[in-house]
């Protein structure tokens, strides 16, 4: 079997995201999803992680697209992960990414929480390592993490984006960048 990379490029409220994605057999397999930031387009992000990969749809993919551009624009949406390519990350990085994909919309932990959760004492800073090279942003939703005094932290696409989005589940945030009710 010929594995290919491909990528899709979608625009959002927040600029464009790209869904890097490899044929397997009949369905797709997700392999990461770049959010643009300040310098650089999630095109060029998708492209220097994986040369060569062309532009290309599926349905399946352009499917997730449109959803990831109504969860962009505020929609509640839950992802299944079902085509995400997990296997890219170490088996830490996968609990720390499981643990955050099952915070609901509209809730938020810490990191040092999730790390307690995993057994891990003092495992604020691991966690926030793992999350923020997270490969599958929104499917898996990082911006639902958050330091221990309320502060956001950081976010692959930006603060003013994890600020939106925790805005869009109904959480409070204040004009210092704190969430005003964590839970």
């Amino acid at each position: 079997m010929n594995e290919r990379d491909f990528y899709l490029v979608s625009p959002s409220a927040f600029g464009s995201f790209s869904i890097v994605w490899r044929q397997k057999g009949n369905d797709p397999r997700l392999y990461r999803l770049f959010l643009s930031n300040e310098r650089t387009s999630a095109e060029e992000l998708a492209q220097a992680a994986f040369p060569g990969a062309r532009y290309r749809s599926h349905p399946v993919v352009a499917d997730l697209s449109r959803r990831i551009q109504g969860f962009l624009a505020g929609q509640a949406v839950r992802f299944e992960l079902d085509w995400t390519a997990l296997e890219v990350c170490s088996e830490f990085q996968r609990r720390v990414l499981i643990a955050e994909y099952g915070i609901p919309r509209g809730w938020v932990s810490t990191y040092g929480r999730i790390g307690a959760h995993l057994g891990v004492k003092r495992g604020a800073r691991v966690v926030g390592g793992a999350l923020a090279r997270n490969p599958f942003p929104i499917l898996i939703p990082c911006h639902r993490a958050i330091r221990s005094n309320g502060e956001l932290g950081g976010y692959q696409g930006g603060l003013q984006m994890k600020r939106a989005l925790l805005q869009y589940e109904g959480l409070e945030v204040s004009e210092r960048g704190r969430a005003l009710k964590p839970n």
